[in-house]
C-alpha cells in the first residue's frame, strides 16, 4: 500500500487498537507529557490531558502554570502535574524547561494547546522543540505551538512528530491563503508533510492524515459537532494517548481521527450537532472505542 490513498473505515481502524493484557499496570500503557495551558485557556489543558487517559494511556503529566494546575486539579483527580512556574502574562515562563530536566522520559509528548503566543510561551516552546529535535519520542505539535513555529524561519520540528493544524494554522505555516488550501486540502496536506518532513493531520471536514513519502489517509467520521472550541485539543490528546501505548505514530493519528469523529457522531445522536461540545466528545470516546472492539 505504499503511497496509497486510503479511506479509513472500521475494519482497517479496528486492527490498530492496542491490546490490554490482563497482567499489566499503568506503566504498561505509557506516560504522556502534556505541555499545555495558560490562564486564558485552562480548558485546553484539561481537554487534551483527559483525552489521553480516555484512550488508555497509563499516566498523564500536565506540565503547566500554577494557576492552570489549580483549575484542572479541581476538575479532575486523574491527571498528575508538573508546575513550570508562571510568567507575568499568565503563561508558562521562558525558563520553564528547567523543571523538566530530571523527570523520567515520557512515552509521548503533546505540546501547544492553549499556550498562547506571548513571548514567554514562545521562548519556552522553541527551546523545548530544539531540545527534543533529535529525540525519537513521539511528539504531537498542535495549536499555539504551530502558530509559534509559523513565525520562525527555521522550524525545529522533532524527528518523530506530527503536526495537527486546522486550515488557518496550515495557512500560517505555509504562507498560503486559507481559501487556496481549502480548495485542494489533499494537495496541501501532502505538500506540508513533505516540506516539514513529518506527519501532517489537516483537520476539518474529511480530515487528512499525510505521511511524508508514504500513504495518505482520509477520515470520513465526524460532523459539525466537532466545530466547537476545544475539539482539536481532544484530538491532540487522543493521538498522544495512543502513541504513549506504543502505537506507531502514523497509526495513532489514523485511529484517533476515526474515534474522535465517531465520538462526535455518537454525542450528536443524544445531544444534537448544535449542542454536543468538546467535553461531550470526551464523554463519548468510550462508546466510540466499544464500537470498534
Amino acid at each position: 500500500m505504499e503511497n496509497s490513498l486510503i479511506i479509513t473505515e472500521k475494519p482497517y481502524v479496528s486492527k490498530l487498537l492496542p491490546t490490554r493484557p490482563k497482567n499489566s499496570n499503568k506503566g504498561t500503557y505509557g506516560t504522556v507529557l502534556n505541555l499545555s495551558g495558560s490562564s486564558y485557556y485552562s480548558g485546553a489543558a484539561f481537554l487534551s490531558s483527559i483525552s489521553s487517559l480516555k484512550v488508555g494511556a497509563g499516566l498523564v503529566r500536565l506540565a503547566s502554570t500554577e494557576e492552570v494546575i489549580r483549575r484542572v486539579c479541581a476538575l479532575c483527580a486523574d491527571i498528575t502535574f508538573i508546575n513550570l512556574g508562571e510568567s507575568d502574562f499568565g503563561t508558562i515562563p521562558k525558563d520553564g524547561l528547567k523543571y523538566l530536566k530530571n523527570i523520567k522520559a515520557p512515552s509521548a509528548i503533546s505540546i501547544g494547546c492553549g499556550l498562547t503566543t506571548f513571548q514567554p510561551a514562545r521562548e519556552f516552546t522553541l527551546k523545548f522543540l530544539k531540545e527534543y529535535e533529535n529525540s525519537s519520542i513521539p511528539i504531537v505539535i498542535d495549536a499555539d505551538a504551530l502558530n509559534i513555529l509559523a513565525q520562525e524561519k527555521r522550524k525545529p520540528i522533532p524527528l518523530n512528530s506530527v503536526m495537527t493544524p486546522h486550515p488557518m494554522e496550515l495557512s500560517r505555516l505555509l504562507k498560503v491563503d486559507v481559501n487556496t488550501i481549502q480548495e485542494d486540502r489533499l494537495k496541501w496536506a501532502k505538500e506540508a508533510s513533505s516540506i516539514f518532513d513529518c506527519i501532517v493531520v489537516l483537520k476539518g471536514y474529511e480530515t487528512i492524515i499525510s505521511i511524508p513519502g508514504g500513504n495518505t489517509f482520509v477520515n470520513k467520521t465526524g460532523n459539525s459537532a466537532l466545530s466547537h472550541a476545544g475539539s482539536g485539543d481532544v484530538l491532540c490528546g487522543m493521538i498522544a494517548g495512543f502513541a504513549a501505548q506504543g502505537v506507531k505514530l502514523e497509526d495513532a493519528c489514523v485511529l484517533a481521527c476515526y474515534l474522535h469523529g465517531r465520538a462526535g457522531e455518537l454525542a450528536s445522536i443524544k445531544l444534537t450537532e448544535y449542542s454536543a461540545t468538546a467535553s461531550d466528545i470526551v464523554r463519548y470516546i468510550p462508546e466510540a472505542i466499544k464500537g470498534i472492539i
